[in-house]
């Protein structure tokens, strides 16, 4: 199974190849947006073998350890523990 990265501008404009890559190769997408990954498309049938499937589960957490952001825009830093 594929897990390929896209645009939202790109996921946009080729919507129903994404679609059809999805459904029919069970392939997985990440959507970004500036660099930053905000939703994930998979078929019906893989959300539901994610759901139903403790492997599956701790691979797609994996995934999303993997790519997501360590600290957001505006995010409080305390200065007293970062301090030495």
């Amino acid at each position: 199974m594929a897990i390929k990265s896209v645009s939202s501008t790109e996921a946009q404009n080729n919507f129903g190849q994404v679609i059809d890559d999805v459904t029919q190769n069970h392939t997985r997408y990440i959507v970004e947006r500036r660099g930053t990954p905000k939703a994930v498309i998979l078929s019906f049938d893989d959300f539901a073998k994610v759901l139903n499937d403790a492997k599956e589960r701790q691979e797609m957490g994996s995934i999303i350890r993997e790519l997501q952001p360590e600290y957001g825009v505006g995010q409080v830093v305390n200065l007293k523990t970062r301090a030495k």
